[in-house]
């Protein structure tokens, strides 16, 4: 049996993303805000994301993972998954696009500023990182509202 393992590794993975996200765009961005010099507020987003990426990517393989397991399981396949599991996966899979554009685009072009001192290249990635982010936190609210609320559709066709 599956479920409990992929269910507790499902919500694990997406608290931490979520979370992560929660807290890097609400609390540590405003908190950061008054560091100066600007190079020292982007050499410290810099550590910052050097870690929590790392955890991100574990949430993107993970996700899928145990969500795909989680619906073979209980489901027998998307066929018979309510309305609540499709716009969680749709979601999903959004977020996580947005989320290896994030990595491998504005996140690269960062870290090469921030490692030649690039101060003004480095500042416009980060704005872009952080839109990006806040996108990202906007859908996985909304995906883990609909998570846990999903269940509870009945009275919307296909729940």
């Amino acid at each position: 049996m599956i479920s409990p393992l992929a269910t507790g590794l499902h919500a694990l993975a997406a608290l931490i993303w979520v979370g992560g996200m929660f807290f890097a765009y609400l609390i540590l961005r405003p908190a950061v805000g008054g560091i100066a010099p600007p190079p020292e507020r982007l050499k410290l987003w810099d550590r910052v994301f050097g870690r929590f990426f790392l955890w991100v990517w574990g949430a993107v393989l993970l996700l899928p993972a145990t969500g795909y397991a989680l619906i073979a399981e209980q489901y027998g396949g998307f066929a018979g998954a309510p309305i609540h599991v499709h716009w969680m996966h749709g979601l999903g899979w959004i977020m996580n696009g947005l989320y290896i554009y994030l990595f491998f685009a504005p996140y690269q072009a960062f870290r090469k500023a921030v490692a030649g001192e690039d101060w003004p290249t480095g500042a416009a990635s980060l704005n872009t990182i952080r839109r990006i982010v806040a996108t990202n936190l906007a859908l996985g609210l909304i995906t883990a509202a609909i998570g846990a609320s999903g269940r509870y559709w009945g009275w919307i066709p296909g729940s």
